[in-house]
């Protein structure tokens, strides 16, 4: 006999992973280099308004969602 599985609802508790990009990502996203979003951080905290979450291995996991408004043009 086969398994089957119970259709379930779509649920918005994606782990962080999912509703962040890596500084290379962000960075791909905004046609810009890595680098430049790095210096903006350290120099003013944030890149036009958007502030990274900094993570336990140092990494940094910027906001998929105001990487996207950036892209679309819009203020973060």
């Amino acid at each position: 006999m086969q398994a089957q599985t119970i259709p379930t609802a779509w649920r918005n508790d994606a782990p962080l992973a999912a509703r962040t990009l890596s500084t290379e990502q962000a960075a791909a996203a905004l046609h810009i280099k890595p680098q430049t979003l790095r210096a903006a951080l350290c120099r003013d905290g944030h890149y036009c308004n958007v502030r990274p979450l900094k993570l336990a291995n140092r990494f940094l996991a910027w906001p998929a969602d105001q990487i996207a408004r950036l892209t679309a043009g819009e203020v973060a």
